[in-house]
């Protein structure tokens, strides 16, 4: 009996950390990202817009991160504290800290706030990762906080989580 009520609480949880969906209007998942949202462009960062939200949602996070960089996982953005009523956030987002409805930009390791858009050397293609995350709080941070701080502290705070990949090469 233990056993069967331990897989009903697994699969429901699975159900809900696998329900949001994320999109971008600036790429397919899967795709090459157009150089606009590069550092061979404008460097501007893509739309996003996301659906089958969690109703415990308080928060949305969003990180984006390059596992193929020289010297490992290399941040490009970071927003945080995205409000529960935002379901999208559009093209060319500014590079402040702090944005409409509360949400917060954190540092890349560019050692800037905001959006770092895809920069590989040349050669290889290289994967970035837009991971989405829907909380049941937000996030007490500084607004220098950056990738650890708050993979450090949304744990324990994830509901639900989506991602979508872009590829680029140089």
């Amino acid at each position: 009996m233990r056993i069967i009520s331990f897989l009903l609480i697994f699969v429901f949880c699975a159900m809900n950390v696998f329900a949001l969906e994320i999109r971008s209007s600036a790429f397919e998942n899967g795709g090459y990202l157009p150089a606009k949202y590069t550092c061979d462009s404008v460097n501007v960062s893509p739309s996003f817009f996301w659906s089958d939200i969690p109703s415990k949602t308080k928060s949305f996070v969003l990180i984006c991160d390059d596992p193929d960089a020289p010297y490992g996982n290399w941040t490009h953005w970071v927003v945080f504290n995205i409000s529960a009523d935002t379901v999208q956030l559009p093209e060319g987002i500014a590079k402040d800290t702090t944005l409409p409805l509360m949400a917060k930009q954190g540092m890349n390791d560019f050692g800037e706030v905001g959006y770092g858009g895809a920069c590989p050397p040349a050669g290889n293609v290289h994967r970035y990762f837009f991971k989405l995350y829907a909380l049941n709080t937000t996030l007490d941070l500084d607004d220098d906080a950056n990738k650890d701080d708050v993979v450090e502290a949304m744990k324990g705070y994830i509901i639900a989580e989506a991602k979508i990949k872009g590829l680029y090469r140089r």
